[in-house]
């Protein structure tokens, strides 16, 4: 049993960290998206005119999900998975590519939702005043600036390893 670990539990903790950067930002911005597209549809049914705003307010949750792919396609080209040159992984390397992914994968399924809960809101100052929709965005590009922190703790610890 421990041979087993000693072989395949390296690889198989940078998989698992992988799969959560991937899975968990990805949930964050399934759901963000969601929420402010249930609040444009709403609008829009209101005043189709503002579809491409809405748009703009729905889409930027969504990237959290494209921060998670980055890492976790990152993390496995690092683990030579993408091309042909598979490592051998201790357990302790496994285990950094793990770490490595945590702040991606946390920070990007909360501040997805985080974001979505604002641009909602914003959705709701389109609504009722459409000349101050950029300032709805602003108040998304604020928590976006979380999420980016966490892309780039994510990136540095792959890349620095």
């Amino acid at each position: 049993m421990v041979a087993l670990i000693e072989q395949f539990g390296g690889m198989a903790l940078g998989l698992l960290g992988a799969a959560l950067a991937v899975i968990l930002a990805g949930i964050g911005s399934a759901k963000g998206t969601g929420m402010v597209g249930e609040a444009g549809a709403g609008l829009m049914c209101e005043d189709p005119s503002k579809f491409g705003k809405i748009l703009i307010l729905q889409v930027i949750p969504g990237t959290q999900g494209i921060y998670g792919f980055v890492v976790g396609f990152l993390a496995l080209l690092n683990m030579g998975l993408l091309n042909g040159e598979i490592a051998n992984l201790t357990v302790q390397q496994g285990f950094h590519y793990l770490v490595a992914c945590l702040p991606i994968a946390i920070g990007g399924l909360l501040s997805a939702i985080a974001q979505a809960r604002v641009a909602t809101a914003s959705i709701n100052v389109l609504a009722k005043k459409p000349d101050d929709w950029a300032k709805g965005m602003i108040l998304c590009i604020t928590v976006e600036f979380y999420a980016i922190l966490a892309l780039l703790v994510s990136l540095f610890m792959i890349l620095f390893m």
